[in-house]
Protein backbone atom coordinates (compact mmCIF):
# COMPACT_ATOMS: atom_id res chain seq x y z
CA UNK A 1 0.00 0.00 0.00
CA UNK A 2 1.35 3.42 -0.94
CA UNK A 3 0.61 4.94 2.44
CA UNK A 4 2.40 2.11 4.19
CA UNK A 5 5.57 2.42 2.10
CA UNK A 6 5.84 6.20 2.61
CA UNK A 7 5.29 5.77 6.35
CA UNK A 8 7.99 3.10 6.47
CA UNK A 9 10.46 5.46 4.83
CA UNK A 10 9.65 8.11 7.42
CA UNK A 11 10.40 5.63 10.21
CA UNK A 12 13.68 4.67 8.54
CA UNK A 13 14.84 8.29 8.43
CA UNK A 14 13.91 8.61 12.06
CA UNK A 15 15.66 5.47 13.32
CA UNK A 16 18.66 5.63 11.00
CA UNK A 17 20.70 2.70 9.59
CA UNK A 18 24.12 1.17 10.14
CA UNK A 19 25.63 3.47 7.51
CA UNK A 20 23.71 6.60 8.46
CA UNK A 21 23.10 7.55 12.09
CA UNK A 22 19.58 8.72 13.00
CA UNK A 23 18.74 12.34 12.34
CA UNK A 24 17.19 13.53 15.56
CA UNK A 25 16.06 16.80 13.97
CA UNK A 26 13.64 15.16 11.48
CA UNK A 27 10.13 14.22 12.68
CA UNK A 28 9.06 10.58 12.61
CA UNK A 29 5.78 8.74 12.74
CA UNK A 30 5.99 8.66 16.52
CA UNK A 31 5.66 12.42 16.56
CA UNK A 32 2.23 12.46 14.88
CA UNK A 33 -0.64 13.20 17.29
CA UNK A 34 -2.90 10.22 17.90
CA UNK A 35 -5.99 12.27 17.04
CA UNK A 36 -4.60 13.12 13.58
CA UNK A 37 -3.84 9.48 12.86
CA UNK A 38 -7.36 8.50 13.94
CA UNK A 39 -8.91 10.94 11.46
CA UNK A 40 -6.78 9.46 8.68
CA UNK A 41 -7.89 5.95 9.61
CA UNK A 42 -11.54 6.98 9.21
CA UNK A 43 -11.03 6.89 5.43
CA UNK A 44 -9.44 3.43 5.31
CA UNK A 45 -10.87 -0.07 5.16
CA UNK A 46 -10.69 -2.28 8.28
CA UNK A 47 -7.88 -4.51 6.86
CA UNK A 48 -5.79 -1.40 6.16
CA UNK A 49 -6.43 -0.10 9.68
CA UNK A 50 -5.23 -3.36 11.17
CA UNK A 51 -2.05 -3.26 9.06
CA UNK A 52 -1.22 0.27 10.12
CA UNK A 53 -1.76 -0.68 13.76
CA UNK A 54 1.56 -2.53 13.49
CA UNK A 55 3.56 0.61 12.63
CA UNK A 56 4.15 1.78 16.20
CA UNK A 57 2.52 2.36 19.57
CA UNK A 58 0.75 5.57 18.53
CA UNK A 59 -0.80 3.97 15.45
CA UNK A 60 -1.86 0.97 17.53
CA UNK A 61 -3.65 3.23 20.00
CA UNK A 62 -5.27 5.30 17.22
CA UNK A 63 -6.48 2.16 15.43
CA UNK A 64 -8.41 1.07 18.52
CA UNK A 65 -10.36 4.27 19.16
CA UNK A 66 -14.14 3.91 19.26
CA UNK A 67 -14.98 6.67 16.80
CA UNK A 68 -12.82 5.03 14.10
CA UNK A 69 -14.63 1.71 14.38
CA UNK A 70 -18.07 3.19 14.91
CA UNK A 71 -17.73 4.68 11.43
CA UNK A 72 -17.37 1.11 10.09
CA UNK A 73 -20.45 -0.20 11.87
CA UNK A 74 -23.89 -0.11 10.20
CA UNK A 75 -26.42 2.41 11.43
CA UNK A 76 -28.41 -0.36 13.15
CA UNK A 77 -25.47 -1.85 15.03
CA UNK A 78 -27.10 -1.25 18.44
CA UNK A 79 -30.14 -3.23 17.28
CA UNK A 80 -27.86 -6.03 16.04
CA UNK A 81 -25.98 -6.12 19.33
CA UNK A 82 -29.20 -6.33 21.31
CA UNK A 83 -30.73 -8.89 18.94
CA UNK A 84 -27.87 -11.29 18.36
CA UNK A 85 -25.13 -10.75 20.94
CA UNK A 86 -27.46 -10.96 23.96
CA UNK A 87 -25.92 -7.99 25.71
CA UNK A 88 -27.66 -5.44 27.87
CA UNK A 89 -27.38 -1.80 26.90
CA UNK A 90 -25.06 -1.18 29.86
CA UNK A 91 -22.67 -3.97 28.84
CA UNK A 92 -22.71 -3.09 25.13
CA UNK A 93 -21.64 0.47 25.91
CA UNK A 94 -18.59 -0.88 27.73
CA UNK A 95 -17.40 -3.09 24.86
CA UNK A 96 -14.91 -1.41 22.47
CA UNK A 97 -16.42 -0.71 19.05
CA UNK A 98 -13.57 -2.64 17.45
CA UNK A 99 -14.65 -5.78 19.33
CA UNK A 100 -18.31 -5.21 18.40
CA UNK A 101 -17.30 -4.92 14.74
CA UNK A 102 -15.32 -8.18 14.93
CA UNK A 103 -18.18 -10.05 16.62
CA UNK A 104 -20.82 -8.81 14.17
CA UNK A 105 -18.69 -9.91 11.21
CA UNK A 106 -19.13 -13.48 12.43
CA UNK A 107 -22.48 -15.28 12.00
CA UNK A 108 -24.63 -14.62 15.07
CA UNK A 109 -27.73 -16.70 15.86
CA UNK A 110 -30.93 -15.36 17.41
CA UNK A 111 -34.59 -16.39 17.89
CA UNK A 112 -33.65 -19.75 19.39
CA UNK A 113 -31.00 -20.36 16.75
CA UNK A 114 -33.42 -20.23 13.80
CA UNK A 115 -32.02 -17.00 12.34
CA UNK A 116 -28.52 -15.78 11.67
CA UNK A 117 -27.16 -12.29 10.94
CA UNK A 118 -23.68 -11.12 9.96
CA UNK A 119 -21.82 -8.23 8.35
CA UNK A 120 -20.48 -8.94 4.88
CA UNK A 121 -17.01 -7.36 4.63
CA UNK A 122 -16.70 -7.59 0.84
CA UNK A 123 -18.08 -4.05 0.49
CA UNK A 124 -14.92 -2.40 1.85
CA UNK A 125 -15.15 0.20 4.59
CA UNK A 126 -18.92 -0.14 5.02
CA UNK A 127 -19.93 -3.80 5.59
CA UNK A 128 -23.48 -4.75 4.68
CA UNK A 129 -26.05 -6.57 6.83
CA UNK A 130 -27.01 -10.07 5.62
CA UNK A 131 -29.58 -12.37 7.19
CA UNK A 132 -30.47 -16.04 6.89
CA UNK A 133 -33.66 -17.70 8.17
CA UNK A 134 -33.78 -21.45 8.75
CA UNK A 135 -36.59 -23.64 7.44
CA UNK A 136 -37.29 -24.32 11.14
CA UNK A 137 -38.57 -20.74 11.43
CA UNK A 138 -41.10 -21.18 8.59
CA UNK A 139 -44.71 -22.31 8.77
CA UNK A 140 -44.80 -25.24 6.35
CA UNK A 141 -48.05 -27.06 5.60
CA UNK A 142 -47.80 -30.70 6.70
CA UNK A 143 -44.30 -30.35 8.16
CA UNK A 144 -45.17 -32.58 11.16
CA UNK A 145 -46.55 -35.37 8.99
CA UNK A 146 -43.74 -37.80 8.21
CA UNK A 147 -45.62 -39.03 5.15
CA UNK A 148 -44.83 -35.70 3.49
CA UNK A 149 -41.85 -34.05 5.16
CA UNK A 150 -38.74 -34.96 7.10
CA UNK A 151 -35.95 -32.93 8.68
CA UNK A 152 -32.58 -34.25 7.56
CA UNK A 153 -29.11 -33.34 8.85
CA UNK A 154 -26.59 -31.99 6.35
CA UNK A 155 -23.34 -30.06 6.33
CA UNK A 156 -24.53 -28.15 3.25
CA UNK A 157 -26.72 -25.87 5.37
CA UNK A 158 -25.44 -23.18 7.73
CA UNK A 159 -28.11 -24.48 10.14
CA UNK A 160 -26.96 -28.11 9.64
CA UNK A 161 -30.52 -29.26 8.89
CA UNK A 162 -32.99 -28.87 6.02
CA UNK A 163 -36.65 -29.69 5.43
CA UNK A 164 -37.07 -32.42 2.81
CA UNK A 165 -40.34 -32.83 0.92
CA UNK A 166 -41.05 -36.43 -0.08
CA UNK A 167 -44.39 -35.88 -1.81
CA UNK A 168 -47.37 -33.57 -1.35
CA UNK A 169 -50.34 -32.10 -3.20
CA UNK A 170 -50.36 -28.68 -1.49
CA UNK A 171 -47.02 -26.91 -0.98
CA UNK A 172 -47.06 -23.80 1.19
CA UNK A 173 -44.17 -22.35 3.22
CA UNK A 174 -44.60 -18.97 4.92
CA UNK A 175 -42.41 -16.84 7.11
CA UNK A 176 -42.18 -13.42 8.66
CA UNK A 177 -39.53 -11.26 10.22
CA UNK A 178 -39.44 -8.00 12.15
CA UNK A 179 -36.03 -6.43 11.77
CA UNK A 180 -34.30 -3.06 11.68
CA UNK A 181 -32.41 -2.73 8.39
CA UNK A 182 -29.96 0.06 7.53
CA UNK A 183 -31.20 2.30 4.71
CA UNK A 184 -30.81 0.65 1.33
CA UNK A 185 -32.17 -1.84 -1.19
CA UNK A 186 -32.48 -5.51 -0.26
CA UNK A 187 -33.31 -8.77 -2.04
CA UNK A 188 -34.95 -11.89 -0.63
CA UNK A 189 -34.32 -15.47 -1.81
CA UNK A 190 -35.41 -19.01 -1.03
CA UNK A 191 -32.50 -21.49 -1.02
CA UNK A 192 -33.76 -24.73 -2.57
CA UNK A 193 -32.47 -27.92 -4.12
CA UNK A 194 -34.15 -30.64 -6.18
CA UNK A 195 -32.84 -33.94 -4.88
CA UNK A 196 -31.55 -35.21 -1.57
CA UNK A 197 -27.79 -35.23 -1.01
CA UNK A 198 -25.72 -37.38 1.31
CA UNK A 199 -22.13 -38.48 1.72
CA UNK A 200 -21.13 -41.61 -0.17
CA UNK A 201 -17.95 -43.64 -0.02
CA UNK A 202 -14.79 -41.69 0.73
CA UNK A 203 -16.92 -38.63 1.56
CA UNK A 204 -18.05 -38.15 -2.05
CA UNK A 205 -21.25 -36.14 -2.51
CA UNK A 206 -24.17 -38.28 -3.68
CA UNK A 207 -27.50 -36.84 -4.85
CA UNK A 208 -30.67 -38.93 -4.99
CA UNK A 209 -33.37 -37.63 -7.36
CA UNK A 210 -35.73 -40.62 -7.29
CA UNK A 211 -38.52 -38.60 -5.64
CA UNK A 212 -38.12 -35.44 -7.75
CA UNK A 213 -41.29 -34.84 -9.76
CA UNK A 214 -44.03 -32.31 -10.52
CA UNK A 215 -41.96 -29.10 -10.65
CA UNK A 216 -42.08 -28.74 -14.42
CA UNK A 217 -45.88 -28.83 -14.63
CA UNK A 218 -46.77 -25.60 -12.84
CA UNK A 219 -44.46 -22.86 -11.51
CA UNK A 220 -43.79 -22.15 -7.86
CA UNK A 221 -45.12 -18.77 -6.77
CA UNK A 222 -43.04 -16.55 -4.50
CA UNK A 223 -44.45 -13.56 -2.63
CA UNK A 224 -43.02 -10.77 -0.50
CA UNK A 225 -44.71 -7.92 1.40
CA UNK A 226 -43.56 -5.35 3.95
CA UNK A 227 -45.32 -3.42 6.70
CA UNK A 228 -44.92 -0.15 4.77
CA UNK A 229 -46.86 -1.42 1.75
CA UNK A 230 -44.21 -2.84 -0.56
CA UNK A 231 -45.06 -5.97 -2.54
CA UNK A 232 -43.22 -8.33 -4.89
CA UNK A 233 -44.42 -11.42 -6.75
CA UNK A 234 -42.50 -13.87 -8.92
CA UNK A 235 -43.02 -17.30 -10.45
CA UNK A 236 -40.47 -19.91 -11.43
CA UNK A 237 -40.31 -23.50 -12.64
CA UNK A 238 -37.82 -25.60 -10.71
CA UNK A 239 -35.51 -27.45 -13.09
CA UNK A 240 -31.97 -27.62 -11.77
CA UNK A 241 -31.24 -30.80 -9.86
CA UNK A 242 -28.59 -31.61 -7.24
CA UNK A 243 -27.48 -27.98 -6.86
CA UNK A 244 -28.48 -25.40 -4.29
CA UNK A 245 -30.15 -22.45 -6.00
CA UNK A 246 -31.19 -19.06 -4.60
CA UNK A 247 -34.59 -18.33 -6.15
CA UNK A 248 -35.23 -14.59 -6.19
CA UNK A 249 -38.53 -13.64 -4.55
CA UNK A 250 -38.33 -9.86 -4.82
CA UNK A 251 -36.73 -6.64 -3.61
CA UNK A 252 -37.65 -4.08 -0.98
CA UNK A 253 -36.34 -0.74 0.22
CA UNK A 254 -35.57 0.25 3.80
CA UNK A 255 -35.53 3.99 4.47
CA UNK A 256 -36.69 4.16 8.07
CA UNK A 257 -34.69 3.62 11.27
CA UNK A 258 -37.63 1.71 12.77
CA UNK A 259 -38.01 -2.09 12.55
CA UNK A 260 -39.80 -3.32 9.44
CA UNK A 261 -42.05 -6.37 9.33
CA UNK A 262 -41.56 -8.60 6.28
CA UNK A 263 -43.78 -11.50 5.19
CA UNK A 264 -42.70 -13.97 2.50
CA UNK A 265 -43.91 -17.26 1.07
CA UNK A 266 -43.50 -19.90 -1.59
CA UNK A 267 -46.52 -21.89 -2.79
CA UNK A 268 -47.49 -24.48 -5.38
CA UNK A 269 -51.10 -25.29 -4.57
CA UNK A 270 -52.32 -26.78 -7.85
CA UNK A 271 -53.85 -30.02 -6.56
CA UNK A 272 -54.07 -31.64 -10.00
CA UNK A 273 -50.68 -33.24 -9.43
CA UNK A 274 -48.23 -34.12 -6.67
CA UNK A 275 -44.69 -32.81 -6.34
CA UNK A 276 -41.74 -34.02 -4.31
CA UNK A 277 -38.01 -34.48 -3.91
CA UNK A 278 -37.39 -30.89 -2.74
CA UNK A 279 -34.96 -29.68 -0.06
CA UNK A 280 -35.88 -26.38 1.58
CA UNK A 281 -32.90 -24.95 3.43
CA UNK A 282 -33.42 -21.29 4.27
CA UNK A 283 -34.39 -17.77 3.26
CA UNK A 284 -31.64 -15.25 2.53
CA UNK A 285 -31.92 -11.45 2.77
CA UNK A 286 -28.99 -9.42 1.52
CA UNK A 287 -28.27 -6.08 -0.21
CA UNK A 288 -29.53 -5.99 -3.78
CA UNK A 289 -26.00 -5.24 -4.99
CA UNK A 290 -25.20 -8.92 -4.23
CA UNK A 291 -28.03 -10.11 -6.47
CA UNK A 292 -25.88 -11.38 -9.34
CA UNK A 293 -23.88 -13.51 -6.93
CA UNK A 294 -26.90 -15.36 -5.56
CA UNK A 295 -29.20 -15.75 -8.55
CA UNK A 296 -29.13 -18.67 -10.96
Amino acid sequence: MGAGSSMSSMDTSRSGSPDHPPDQTKPGLGDLPESCISYILLYLDPPEICKLAQVNRVFRAASSTDFVWQSKLPSNYKFLVEKSLVLGEHNSNRIPKKDIYARLCRPNRFDNGTKEVWLDKSCGSHPQVCLSISSKALRITGIDDRRYWSNIPTEESRFNRVAYLKQIWWLEAQGELEFEFPSGNYSLYFRLQLGRTCSGRFGRRVCNTDQVHGWDIKPVRFHLSTSDGQHALSECYLHERCSWVHYHVGDFVSNSPKPMKIKFSMTQIDCTHTKGGLCLDSVLICPTKFRRVHEM
